[in-house]
């Protein structure tokens, strides 16, 4: 007995000397445009780990690759991983782990919450789903349609986007360099460098339809609807569908392959290796060549022609009140669903129905209401120092650099700590500017840059103008409601 009660008394002493072992999480963000949501939840993720004495590693999806990637043993070796995406993530891995899936938003304002529905031990585990393709959708149980349909939307957007800035960038100074012919047949390839510069943008450009379909259909059904979804989109562009051909197309290739894989399923597992590459190729392209050449194109196409005449047709007064109401859409939610549908629509009215680049009013106004947010707040933090705190007062000189290259997600802190004043200021600054933008006729050729595409933008000291008289009212309007702080 004594033996025994010396010996548990040594154990008890060791285990009180020896230190708590640090419990473990692992995260992945992932955002559409993978520059500045995909960071910011990355940091809020991290820092909220550090304050909870949690051991976290983040894995970043960018725009700059996969960084951070997490191993195989440090996730057999976590507790549970967080999933904040709005793009579809390779996630087969993670198969028998607790997972959470969530929008990117909540990576950055629901840290807190996240790491402690980890930690609860009641999250369940990912089942998986039999392969080590990059999912459809994560959690199809859990997600509205209407949430399934905007990440395929935005896994399309993201793949997009660098061939329409690119393509869009690179025809834009073939313009610039080329304004002796303007005014003539020969604009833009009346010199040879401006011919090369407008035969590469125009190449990269012509891909936007194709690539934003087969990543769609990519994101449904996986690598088999890749092809789909992209001869789908070619066939948008030729076929005078133009942009939202290509969105069909997208979304036709992808349930596309999921129907033809209910239908082979009765097949028997010889002819399995048959499928991804005869059958699913074959009769799938067969059905999307026989729905968009005579179901889709025709209304399309003449839904694109009424559109581009509406637009065409507008008086200046329609015109200024789309251009304020994209413009405060841009504000609303700093990269949300709203800011999104406007980027899009935006991005969209850069391309003609065949696919061929023009310079857009719309996406202007569109650029514009998304660089005032974080302009008007560092222009606020410099004029109303008593409103901020001191750490708020520091990323002033970042949101200037922020909004000039036209990320608004620098608004995001700000909006967070107080958006019943920062977000409806904000808007009404974006709106603003993209009124004016449009009121001054103002276009420009690429659908992101900031002021380092001004020199290409149609009337650019106007659209500067705009700019400006945006971000001061939104920053004065801040400035006189919100509170002074007291640190």
């Amino acid at each position: 007995k004594y033996e025994n009660e010396k010996f548990e008394d040594e154990e008890a002493e060791a285990l009180a000397a020896e230190p708590a072992k640090q419990r473990k999480v692992l995260a992945v963000t992932a955002c559409p445009t993978g520059i500045a949501h995909t960071y910011m939840a990355a940091e809020a993720l991290q820092e909220m780990a550090g304050k909870m004495g949690v051991a976290m590693k983040v894995e970043t999806n960018g725009s700059g690759g996969v960084k951070n990637k997490l191993t195989a043993a440090e996730i057999e070796e976590a507790e549970g991983i967080i999933v904040a995406a709005d793009k579809n993530v390779p996630v087969e891995r993670f198969a028998g782990k607790p997972v959470i899936f969530v929008k990117v938003a909540d990576g950055i304002n629901k840290p807190k919450e996240l790491i402690e529905e980890i930690l609860s031990g009641n999250v369940p585990a990912y089942a998986g789903k039999g392969g080590n393709e990059v999912t459809s959708d994560v959690a199809d149980a859990e997600e509205s349609l209407g949430r399934q349909i905007y990440k395929h939307l935005m896994n399309g957007v993201s793949h997009m986007l660098p061939f329409v800035i690119g393509g869009g960038i690179l025809i834009a100074l073939a313009f610039m360099f080329d304004m002796e012919f303007a005014g003539t047949a020969k604009f833009g390839s009346g010199t040879p460098l401006a011919a090369f510069f407008k035969n590469i943008g125009g190449l990269a450009f012509s891909m936007m339809m194709p690539i934003l379909a087969g990543y769609i259909a990519m994101s449904i059904g996986e690598r088999p609807a890749l092809m789909l979804g992209i001869v789908g989109g070619f066939l948008a562009a030729s076929g005078g569908s133009g942009f939202f051909g290509a969105l069909f197309a997208g979304f036709i290739g992808g349930y596309l392959i999921l129907a033809l894989r209910k239908v082979f399923s009765v097949l028997p597992d010889s002819l399995e290796g048959l499928k991804p590459i005869l059958l699913y190729p074959v009769i799938g392209l067969l059905l999307m060549g026989i729905l968009m050449t005579y179901v889709i194109n025709p209304p399309t196409a003449a839904f694109n022609q009424w559109l581009a005449g509406a637009l065409a047709s507008m008086s200046t007064t329609s015109k200024v009140l789309m251009g304020f109401v994209l413009g405060a859409m841009m504000s609303i939610d700093f990269g949300g669903p709203l800011n999104k549908a406007a980027y899009v629509f935006g991005t969209a009215s850069l391309a003609a129905a065949d696919g061929s680049a023009v310079s857009s009013e719309i996406m202007a106004a569109v650029m514009i209401g998304g660089m005032v947010p974080p302009l008007a707040i560092a222009l606020c933090t410099m004029l109303f120092k008593s409103k901020f705190t001191s750490k708020e007062r520091q990323s002033g000189v970042t949101n200037f650099i922020m909004g000039l290259s036209f990320i608004t997600e620098g608004a995001i802190p700000f909006a967070a700590s107080d958006p019943l004043r920062v977000i409806p200021t904000c808007a009404l600054g974006s709106g603003v500017a993209g009124a004016l933008s449009m009121a001054f006729g103002c276009s420009v050729p690429a659908p992101h840059g900031g002021v380092f595409v001004f020199g290409v933008v149609q009337n650019w000291p106007m659209y500067f103008a705009a700019l400006a008289a945006g971000s001061v009212l939104a920053a004065v309007l801040m400035g006189f409601v919100k509170k002074n702080v007291n640190e």
